[in-house]
């Protein structure tokens, strides 16, 4: 009588089924499970084996060093490769190949799957839905038109869960149309069918389509919805999701987050800021979308406001995506004692080994002044990315290192890393920063070895380059055969170019061209007027006031913020009725420093 047919099971075999039941196993306690099984003869209990294997397929989904995972694996598929096939029955079979599964072992999976299938394994509904989430997860085509060939020919095209499978395989292919075929011939439709092929539409763009089921959808759940909202904010159609959202009888997290995010993708920060209020509930994701949609639409004193509330909240930890979120805030203000807590807490929380942080902390610290720093991030980085080399070329750049900017990228190019258009962009910057005219257009040129299309913001660095250069004919050539129109930034580079060298008839040019082309700022009046003062042209210099009056253009006005204990105070030049409680003192001090900088100039 063998141990499947047998009801009473000996103390040794309790034993071990005690040991594979027990929580928090290691992967030193699987080994020496194991070792107890093959010494005691137990590899013949089939219940036993298959319990080893789905303990080593939970270890290795959920281990966070690879090198265990793979290698517990190796031990499973050894027991299952010395388990004789008479014994090995469909659930151990299914588990096996899930066991790869777990860990991305996507070919040996499939593999496998094959053998059993030449042996005679009589593959279930579990079988196919297992293998068909494998050839989704690693966009293997071939596999799973291989695999739904053999769904047809064994009778399983018409189960829920098998056709459920496949239309999720196929919209995750990109294959909508093959998905709505298996969806439209299935004769039983769940929830999830509906919404995978909804997820499908959204996916590739066809809100219509996605709509058209979406209201023939028998039963609505809170994911069709969410797939819904999420496709509409995508397409930056914000009335439709807010109409489906108010519709919602019940919201999740993902709902009132998905909102927040649309609305900051919109501009909207307000409205962003207001649903994030009222959500009953919140996880990182939704204080991480508050936070990016704070930096991202230009308000870095709300973005930091918001993070140390964040901080101060129990509930919510601190993630890998808030530090990347919060950072650029940081640099904006120059808030170098939150950024170096923040620094701080990466490397306390083992955040480091993360490229992406590691390239917001060299960002970070580069803009707030703090080049060495960025350095010392930079090189202490344990893998790099072309965004790596691209911030701290900028970083340089930005802190009128030219020089060194120019030796990071040729060690980047020494290195074997492919620039791209950003790394160009800074490249390019650092050389506009110090004046480098010859190494400027060199790397300009340069650009069509790299395989790279010059964007309009290279033009933008070439021409205020060569413009600070004085080499006006030169910049204004590069304009005209540039294959873009120049935008506002370009044609105010060159207007300062033409006010700094005197050239009055050519500034009037570009003015002329920029008012025509409704891209002229308060800021090009402004130059243009001082340019006729500097010359005396006082009838001109009315004209321009006149022309600004006509147009209602105003300066924006100069601001400035400042961290002090933890707290950011914020200056606007010529407002003499601040509320800062300090007024006193500060123009005291700064009536002290005018002294100062009087004395160090006569000397």
């Amino acid at each position: 009588m063998n141990h499947n047919e047998r009801t009473l099971w000996s103390v040794t075999e309790r034993k071990c089924l005690h040991l594979l039941q027990s929580k928090n196993k290691t992967f030193t306690t699987l080994l020496q499970i194991q070792a107890f099984i093959l010494k005691n003869s137990l590899q013949n209990n089939l219940n036993l084996v298959t319990k080893f294997i789905s303990s080593c397929t939970s270890f290795a989904s959920s281990s966070s060093r690879k090198n265990d995972a793979v290698s517990i694996v190796q031990h499973a598929r050894r027991f299952f490769n010395h388990t004789p096939t008479h014994n090995r029955d469909e659930f151990l079979c299914n588990t096996i190949i899930n066991t790869h599964f777990s860990i991305r072992q996507f070919d040996e999976g499939f593999i496998l799957y094959k053998e059993l299938c030449r042996e005679n394994f009589v593959p279930s509904s579990y079988t196919f839905t297992s293998v068909l989430k494998g050839c989704a997860a690693c966009n293997g085509v071939r596999e799973g038109l291989e695999v739904h060939g053999v769904v047809l020919k064994n009778g399983f095209c018409f189960d829920l869960y098998v056709g459920t499978s496949l239309i999720d395989m196929y919209v995750k292919f990109g294959f909508v149309g093959f998905a709505r075929k298996v969806f439209d011939e299935m004769c039983v439709k769940s929830l999830v069918s509906w919404t995978a092929v909804i997820v499908g539409y959204a996916r590739c763009g066809d809100m219509s389509e996605a709509r058209k089921l979406f209201d023939v959808m028998p039963d609505k759940d809170i994911a069709a919805f969410n797939v819904m909202i999420d496709g509409y904010v995508k397409m930056g159609c914000m009335d439709l999701a807010r109409d489906l959202f108010d519709k919602m009888r019940d919201k999740n997290v993902i709902s009132w987050t998905s909102m927040v995010h649309g609305y900051c993708e919109d501009g909207d920060v307000d409205k962003a800021r207001f649903l994030f209020d009222c959500m009953p509930q919140k996880n990182v994701l939704s204080w991480n979308a508050m936070i990016w949609g704070y930096c991202q639409n230009r308000r870095p004193h709300d973005a930091l406001e918001l993070f140390c509330e964040m901080r101060g909240n129990v509930g919510v930890e601190i993630n890998e995506v808030t530090v990347v979120s919060v950072l650029p805030a940081v640099a904006d203000l120059s808030a170098l004692d939150l950024g170096g807590w923040i620094h701080g807490f990466v490397e306390r929380n083992q955040l480091d080994g993360s490229v992406h942080v590691c390239n917001a902390l060299v960002d970070m610290y580069a803009k707030c002044g703090e080049i060495g720093k960025a350095k010392l991030v930079f090189e202490e980085m344990v893998e790099k990315d072309t965004g790596s080399w691209n911030a701290m070329i900028n970083g340089y750049g930005v802190n009128g290192c030219a020089k060194e900017a120019l030796e990071v990228f040729a060690v980047m190019l020494r290195e074997g890393f492919e620039p791209n258009e950003i790394t160009m962009t800074s490249v390019l910057s650092a050389c506009n920063h110090c004046g480098m005219v010859e190494e400027g257009r060199r790397c300009f040129k340069a650009m069509e070895r790299f395989g790279i299309v010059p964007q309009i913001e290279h033009y933008g660095c070439m021409i205020d380059l060569l413009g600070r250069a004085g080499s006006l004919d030169e910049a204004e050539n590069l304009i005209q055969a540039m294959p873009y129109d120049a935008n506002e930034i370009i044609l105010t580079s060159f207007l300062f170019a033409c006010c700094y060298f005197e050239d009055v008839s050519r500034a009037e040019r570009v003015l002329k061209e920029a008012v025509k082309m409704e891209k002229e700022g308060a800021g090009d009046y402004v130059m243009l007027r001082n340019l006729y003062a500097t010359g005396r042209r006082w009838g001109d210099v009315e004209d321009v006031k006149q022309m600004m009056k006509k147009r209602g253009s105003n300066k924006e006005v100069a601001w400035s913020v400042i961290e002090v204990d933890g707290r950011f105070e914020e200056f606007v030049a010529g407002y003499y009725l601040h509320s800062h409680s300090h007024l006193e003192v500060i123009q005291s001090t700064l009536g002290q420093l005018f002294k100062h900088m009087k004395v160090e100039t006569i000397y």
